[in-house]
């Protein structure tokens, strides 16, 4: 299975977030799937895509001209495409995978996990989406969820759609049932 993963191209303040993300890779790589990601070799990014390569899975990155441009680009994976736009990375990134997660981000992380919902709710994908909440990193994004669907401008169903986990193990095993 290929799994994309949205998350951050910083590490964050904690060391939990590094820790989560390099547990999350290596139990990816443990259970033989494929990482699809930004290819970046920074942040959570470049964490999660060495701990699959490290245990011998493979990776593909998606990273738009720009940001090659800007030496961010990580060289050593299995498969680096280039593409134009922050648009058709998200997009190839979609062709390419069975299933999404994030992990904790920033603006582009959350720019993705809400698009991927989007398109989820729309019809344009029917992969599955989770969560990986470290450190309750989500729960106040949950919370607004959950507020949208009281608030009436979300359906139950669409937020049912989210799997969420704590545990990048649980995470994976879930994700590995499901398709």
């Amino acid at each position: 299975m290929n799994i994309c993963v949205f998350c951050g191209s910083a590490s964050g303040n904690d060391p939990i977030y590094a820790e989560a993300a390099k547990a999350f890779g290596i139990q990816m790589a443990k259970e033989g799937h494929t990482l699809v990601y930004g290819g970046g070799n920074v942040g959570l990014m470049g964490i999660v895509a060495d701990a699959v390569l490290e245990h011998g899975g493979k990776v593909i990155g998606v990273i738009p001209d720009f940001l090659m441009r800007r030496e961010v680009a990580h060289l050593g994976l299995t498969t680096l495409e280039v593409v134009d736009t922050m648009h058709l990375r998200k997009q190839r990134m979609a062709e390419l995978s069975n299933a999404f997660v994030a992990l904790p981000g920033g603006w582009g992380t959350l720019d993705e996990l809400a698009e991927i919902l989007t398109w989820r709710q729309l019809g344009l994908v029917t992969q599955p989406i989770g969560i990986l909440n470290v450190k309750d990193f989500f729960s106040p994004l949950l919370d607004q969820m959950r507020k949208m669907v009281e608030e009436g401008f979300l359906k139950l169903g669409n937020l049912e759609l989210l799997v969420v986990e704590k545990s990048p193990a649980e995470l994976v095993g879930r994700f590995s049932s499901l398709v």
